[in-house]
């Protein structure tokens, strides 16, 4: 059985920092694709950022160049390193892992990503 379970949400000022991380069992983590997805109160769940087997990364337009997708193997765990953050960053976190090791040209849906965590709450105050 798989499980997604993420960490290191919390409350923090616009301008601020925060890294999550996303524990992953249950799955061949080296070969898979990993992603992380947020969801903001009210609408829609929106793709963050996705990072293939060979570390080859994807990220929203919204988010490119102040988050950084990483992961450690050794520890089967996801990380996202987020900087300047905005209030419109706000929002639950979820990570989801991938049968696949590629990000497919429609990630930002969803779409070939097969297992979810409950997802972690980051709020930024203006």
């Amino acid at each position: 059985q798989v499980q997604v379970v993420e960490s290191g949400g919390g409350l923090v000022q616009t301008g601020g920092s925060l890294k999550l991380s996303c524990r992953v069992s249950g799955l061949r983590f080296e070969h898979s694709a990993m992603a992380w997805f947020r969801q903001a109160p009210g609408k829609e769940r929106e793709g963050v950022s996705c990072i293939r087997w060979d570390l080859i990364k994807k990220y929203a337009n919204a988010v490119k160049g102040r988050f950084t997708i990483s992961r450690s193997n050794a520890n089967n765990t996801l990380y996202l390193q987020m900087n300047n953050l905005q209030p419109e960053d706000t929002g639950i976190y979820i990570c989801a892992a991938a049968d696949v090791s590629y990000c497919s040209d429609r990630w930002f849906y969803g779409d070939e990503l097969n297992y979810w965590g409950q997802g972690t709450q980051v709020t930024v105050s203006s």
